[in-house]
């Protein structure tokens, strides 16, 4: 039952028309007859699609994605590693500088964007080596001190320009 209705809420939330059940199809079949032919049969009147907008990635790097992406009340960053800023060089350290790297890169793009760190609902952190997962939570639970975001993380077997760390994070706007 919780799934079902993450997944409605997620349907709806991009503005996609939301399948009903067998037992709602049933209970809604009276209402639906009096829309309007013209209205999609998954849309109340007056409900409209989320809006979109893409946030392009600094000028000077030229790469094949969005820096963020607004969905609505939502944004939803690409996967951050930690590079120095309008560079491809990641930050000295190991796992731990490139994890403060990588959080730093998160925050100013959050800013950018309209939200912050305490804003972020969900990250994902990929791995280098998951041998490292204590070093990099180390430094990434000082990010998020009072309210950290629900999180997964996972081993991968190679990330952009050698990276030890990459984080995407979800985060609601102010």
């Amino acid at each position: 039952m919780k799934k079902m209705l993450l997944l409605l809420a997620c349907a709806g939330l991009l503005g996609a028309p939301v399948a009903k059940s067998g037992q709602d199809a049933g209970q809604d079949a009276g209402q639906d007859a009096g829309q309007d032919a013209g209205q999609d049969a998954g849309q109340d009147a007056g409900q409209a699609a989320a809006e979109v907008e893409h946030y392009a990635v600094d000028a000077g790097m030229s790469l094949p994605f969005s820096d963020a992406v607004r969905v609505g009340n939502m944004l939803y960053l690409s996967g951050k590693i930690g590079n120095l800023p309008g560079t491809a060089q990641l930050a000295a350290g190991g796992i731990q500088g490139e994890t403060r790297q990588t959080m730093e890169n998160i925050k100013a793009s959050l800013e950018k964007h309209g939200s912050s760190l305490d804003e972020v609902v969900k990250c994902t952190v990929f791995l280098a080596d998951i041998a490292e997962w204590g070093a990099m939570n180390e430094v990434y639970i000082t990010y998020f001190a009072a309210n950290p975001p629900a999180r997964s993380a996972l081993g991968a077997s190679g990330l952009a320009l050698g990276a030890r760390v990459e984080i995407e994070c979800l985060a609601a706007l102010r």
